[in-house]
């Protein structure tokens, strides 16, 4: 069985879980990109190796993710393999444990980082804008 990989969906998938918008990921690509090229890029079965390197370094994802991602393969896999509180590994599962407490103070430092660069992003959009209006 062929595996089809579809690097497109994968970028949106990835750009979607980071909550990361298409004009947002246009503008860290440079001023040849906007909302509608990133939109037909998610399209895309198959992204040229230098494009995807590019998109790696914005989202902070390796290439392979963009690669190799197979949503169907992996909703498989967790809906087949494992059970509540355990991962697979070669030898059979193992618990899962974690300090949830962590993982939130985690979650919100990296939302905070998050609205940060939208701060920092929307300033130097705001200084362009200025510039471009003559202020």
């Amino acid at each position: 069985m062929e595996q089809k990989i579809h690097q497109g969906r994968n970028v949106k998938r990835f750009r979607e879980m980071l909550n990361i918008k298409q004009e947002a990921l246009a503008y860290d690509l440079g001023e040849d990109w906007n909302q509608k090229k990133i939109s037909i890029l998610e399209q895309k079965d198959v992204i040229e190796d230098n494009l995807l390197k590019q998109i790696s370094a914005v989202l902070k994802i390796p290439v392979e993710a963009f690669q190799n991602f197979d949503e169907e393969q992996a909703i498989n896999i967790i809906s087949n393999t494992f059970h509540e509180g355990s991962v697979a590994n070669n030898s059979g599962y193992i618990n899962c444990t974690f300090n949830p407490i962590e993982k939130l103070i985690e979650l919100h430092e990296e939302k905070i980082a998050l609205y940060e660069r939208m701060l920092k992003e929307k300033d130097e959009m705001m200084v362009r804008l200025e510039k471009l209006i003559g202020r």
